[in-house]
């Protein structure tokens, strides 16, 4: 009751945040000119709706912070995204939720999810890289505002809602939450509100097979995968597999895609170590305990094994503090493929947990110069070096990285700890406002901002940076929040 519960607020609070977004679709004066989706939802509304359901998401707790995984997906996700993305008119943001049921949904703004239990389920990288390419187009296509100007009768907010209300089952795999929500909302199925049309599931298949093709992958992907699942060859025992409800898959539909497949140049592509390593990781952090993780990996012999398994069996031995034995493997993997930066990450891990902190520190080193500024290198060099005591050097290391590349609120979050620990409170009161933003949670996040401007000796320059930025805020809080703040300000 609990787990429905949270849930049920989670799809409240997307309401909440959408509720200066969208009027009832009869009052938005229709443009001259333009998509008939135009009229109904804008760009700009798609991507202030999806931000707001992905900061609940966030919220929710369910999303896998990895970040090598993480970078994995952003890097197949981007690379189909500009095959598909002809106009460049949209953003992409690619994210993986840790739930075992086999599922990916797309979102408006571009924020698309995949279920590990999908990851896992795919047999090779061509079968992950086809749902993909699957849920972009249904993006790029623009099918959820088209879906809304197919019912003009529905206003934007209830349909956000009841996105809202399906998305966080998503992210949380709970059917009774989401048909709680679904009830909030409007009280009738979510399918027949939200469901993508039979003609739209077909144009995404040819949007994405094309999409796969041109980005060097293997065009058969796609119905390979559907073909799996509609069979239920896949690692799990669930009897229907979440993507075909939300995603429906006929013999007739399998048939055109491995059919319209065969109009492209047939290629033979292989499994990129990185596709091998996300699964390996995601595997070892799914095991119920680091025992069951080891025996997974040791039940074939070392000597027969390949290097992305060998490189699953070190993560397991890390995680089980076998780090010795890990740290053998991950020697002999970065002697033999230096090019692979997740060698070179379990190594330092490695030196760092059997306390050889010099080696740590030089293997991270020297990868760091190999490799500047990899988004899950520079993380896991951070989180060493805090850990032998480094902080001052982890916060600018890590300062200069997320000026460049955006953060996610875990990172924001380490961030902020190197801060406190190299002293820098009112740095740290910033770091952690931004990480409330990013979550939804506006008021919190201005509470840290007003703690940051009573920090004693702030210089002038940091006064006027959080000012501006609380004034920022401000404008797109509710009146209800706006309230909640000031008598926050008055009892604080």
């Amino acid at each position: 009751m609990k787990n429905f519960a949270r849930k049920l607020m989670l799809t409240l609070g997307v309401a909440g945040l959408l509720a200066a977004i969208g009027a009832p679709a009869d009052e938005i004066n229709l443009p001259d000119i333009g998509s008939p989706a135009d009229a109904v939802l804008s760009k700009s509304e798609e991507n202030r709706i999806g931000r707001a359901i992905m900061a609940q998401i966030r919220a929710s707790g369910e999303l896998v912070e990895d970040p090598q995984v993480n970078e994995y997906i952003n890097e197949i996700g981007h690379r189909l995204a500009a095959q598909a993305n002809a106009d460049a008119n949209h953003e992409f943001s690619f994210f993986v939720v840790d739930n075992p049921v086999i599922n990916a949904f797309a979102m408006p703004g571009g924020f698309i999810g995949v279920h590990t239990g999908l990851l896992e389920a795919t047999r090779n990288e061509d079968e992950l890289a086809g749902v993909l390419a699957h849920e972009v187009a249904h993006v790029t296509q623009r099918h959820i505002a088209r879906r809304m100007h197919s019912t003009q009768r529905q206003s934007i907010l209830s349909t956000a809602i009841m996105l809202g209300a399906i998305l966080a089952g998503a992210a949380g795999g709970s059917s009774d939450a989401v048909q709680g929500a679904i009830a909030v909302a409007q009280g009738t199925a979510a399918q027949q509100q939200i469901n993508f049309t039979r003609a739209n599931e077909y144009e995404a298949d040819r949007i994405g097979i094309s999409a796969l093709a041109s980005a060097g992958f293997d065009p058969q992907g796609m119905g390979s995968f559907f073909e799996v699942i509609s069979r239920g060859n896949t690692p799990h025992e669930y009897r229907v597999p979440e993507f075909l409800r939300t995603h429906p898959v006929s013999s007739a539909r399998i048939a055109e895609a491995r059919g319209r497949a065969r109009n492209y140049e047939p290629v033979h592509t292989t499994d990129s170590t990185n596709y091998g390593i996300s699964k390996a990781r995601l595997a070892v952090a799914s095991a119920d305990t680091p025992e069951e993780a080891v025996a997974y990996y040791e039940a074939e012999p070392y000597e027969f094994q390949s290097d992305v398994e060998r490189y699953g069996r070190a993560v397991a031995y890390l995680r089980a503090g076998r780090n010795q034995e890990a740290n053998r493997i991950f020697e002999e993997l970065v002697s033999k493929d230096p090019k692979v930066i997740a060698y070179h990450i379990g190594l330092g891990d490695a030196q760092l947990a059997n306390e050889a902190i010099a080696d740590s520190m030089s293997t991270y080193e020297r990868a760091s110069a190999l490799f500047p500024r990899n988004m899950p290198l520079t993380i896991h060099y951070a989180e060493a070096l805090l850990a032998v005591g480094e902080a001052d050097r982890a916060h600018r290391m890590l300062l200069d990285l997320l000026n460049t590349v955006p953060p996610t609120p875990e990172q924001v979050r380490l961030i902020a700890k190197a801060a406190v620990e190299a002293g820098e409170i009112a740095e740290a009161h910033y770091y952690m406002a931004e990480y409330r933003f990013m979550i939804g949670d506006l008021v919190g996040g201005i509470g840290f901002l007003q703690q940051a401007l009573r920090v004693p000796d702030l210089d002038e320059i940091q006064r006027i940076r959080f000012e501006a930025r609380i004034d920022f805020v401000r404008e797109f809080m509710t009146e209800e929040q706006l309230q909640r703040l000031q008598r926050g300000r008055v009892t604080g």
